[in-house]
């Protein structure tokens, strides 16, 4: 059964509020395609291979947390590796929806609250608010957990390796602040309150030796690992919410 890219639209911006947001990105529809769909596909980052997948499939539309516009970009040519992003979709009639910090904040769908949800993390709260909206959410463990074994479990639940800034990977661990991608100068914010640790997606040269100086565990899963959850369980409710459309992930490989 097809769905109206206005009702999906629709759906989107009632789900995740982009309305809410100060974001980089323009949230929603970035690429105007077909007016009806039937095939929905969901992938991490619109590239070429996400693209070339989903036309492969025989996609009305592609859903992902990075899409191709950035408010930074300015006016630019369409040309180029990046042009033919914009020329696949838009060739082919090809709706392309983006959702960037709604959905790495929604306390459903979104990554952390997806990622804190397979920890098992509960009294879950919003974290990092950030202009009255969060970035991210903060639990409690089941059980305490020392470092290296929270990454150990990090690291099956992401299927990519962790890496662990620590002054003592034996220390016990209970509670988790969350900000997957690229948030990797945000782990302050796990300290300012009283956090054992934060989890992110990427960590740069300076943010291992604050962290370990200032006593805080963080981890870094990887930007690409730590954000697929989110979209999977967004594509999730799309498929229990409209039993008609069909839907796929479609992964691509990204060790960053």
């Amino acid at each position: 059964m097809a769905v109206s890219q206005f009702s999906l639209l629709s759906y989107f911006t009632q789900l995740l509020k982009p309305e809410l947001f100060d974001d980089y990105a323009p949230n929603g529809l970035q690429i105007d395609g077909r007016a009806e769909l039937k095939r929905l596909a969901f992938a991490v980052s619109a590239t070429q291979d996400s693209l070339s997948k989903a036309l492969a499939w025989g996609a009305d539309g592609l859903v992902v947390h990075h899409g191709i516009f950035w408010k930074g970009q300015g006016a630019r040519p369409v040309v180029g590796p990046w042009g033919e992003r914009v020329k696949l979709a838009v060739r082919n009639d090809l709706n392309l929806f983006a959702y960037h910090l709604p959905l790495d904040a929604h306390p459903e769908v979104g990554n952390a609250a997806t990622l804190a949800k397979a920890l098992g993390l509960s009294q879950l709260e919003p974290f990092a608010i950030t202009k009255r909206q969060p970035l991210g959410i903060k639990g409690v463990l089941p059980a305490s957990l020392s470092a290296s074994a929270l990454r150990g479990e990090l690291g099956k639940l992401l299927a990519h390796e962790v890496i662990l800034a620590s002054t003592d990977e034996n220390s016990e661990i209970r509670t988790v602040g969350i900000i997957t991608g690229g948030a990797n100068n945000e782990w302050v914010r796990a300290q300012e309150e009283g956090l054992d640790a934060y989890l992110t997606g990427e960590i740069s040269e300076y943010n291992w030796h604050d962290a370990i100086e200032a006593g805080i565990h963080y981890f870094a899963g990887g930007h690409h690992a730590t954000e697929r959850p989110g979209i999977i369980a967004l594509m999730e409710k799309v498929k229990a919410d409209h039993p008609g459309l069909e839907v796929t992930f479609l992964d691509s490989d990204n060790p960053a």
